[in-house]
């Protein structure tokens, strides 16, 4: 499996919990009050599945291995995601500081919570695709052998070091427990067409 395989099956996961964030704002707003456990799973699972383990294999090695290969941060496509990533962590931060009043029923905190819920499911569904469909086949063109099996070895270095084992199981368990919570069918592989487990494990 390429580097860029593991990271476009951790996207179908994020997606899954995208579809479940999209369907909790729709209940607090027709309900007038935020579920407060399963929103703080989802900031959870965003902090740590979509930007720590997702968004940290990208920042730490796969765009840096691109601009090795001449991609420039300023001007070519890493630089785009990267301020995309930047407006990411501030909507998660924005749904955050409005749960707690939110889930009390405040009408500003729902605004709030709704308001970058939303933004945060358009921002990060284009972002997806984009590095779907167009970032990761320059990266599959831009690598040889090597650099893929250098990358692969970076990503399960992030996974065993930095995020720890059986980091990876938890937030796959909240997502799809908030999955099961929200009637959102849990993530399959395109490539492989099986249920996604851990990183490309």
């Amino acid at each position: 499996m390429k580097p860029t395989e593991i990271l476009s099956n951790e996207h179908r996961v994020i997606e899954q919990v995208l579809a479940c964030l999209q369907k909790m704002i729709e209940q607090s707003q027709s309900q007038q009050k935020l579920a407060e456990q399963p929103a703080r799973d989802a900031i959870a699972f965003f902090r740590m599945f979509a930007d720590r383990c997702h968004h940290g294999k990208e920042e730490a090695h796969l765009f840096p291995a691109m601009e090795a290969k001449g991609f420039s941060r300023e001007t070519g496509p890493t630089g785009v995601m990267l301020r995309e990533h930047e407006l990411g962590r501030a909507h998660v931060r924005g749904m955050d500081q409005a749960i707690e009043a939110a889930a009390a029923g405040d009408a500003e905190a729902l605004r709030q919570f709704a308001e970058h819920g939303r933004a945060y499911i358009e921002l990060l569904r284009e972002h997806i695709q984009k590095e779907d469909h167009c970032l990761f086949a320059m990266a599959d063109q831009a690598f040889d052998q090597q650099d893929q099996q250098t990358l692969l070895d970076a990503f399960q270095r992030v996974e065993a070091e930095e995020m720890g084992a059986g980091t990876h199981e938890t937030y796959l368990k909240i997502g799809n427990d908030l999955a099961d919570r929200y009637g959102v069918p849990h993530a399959t592989s395109h490539a492989h067409g099986h249920t996604v487990r851990c990183c490309g494990h």
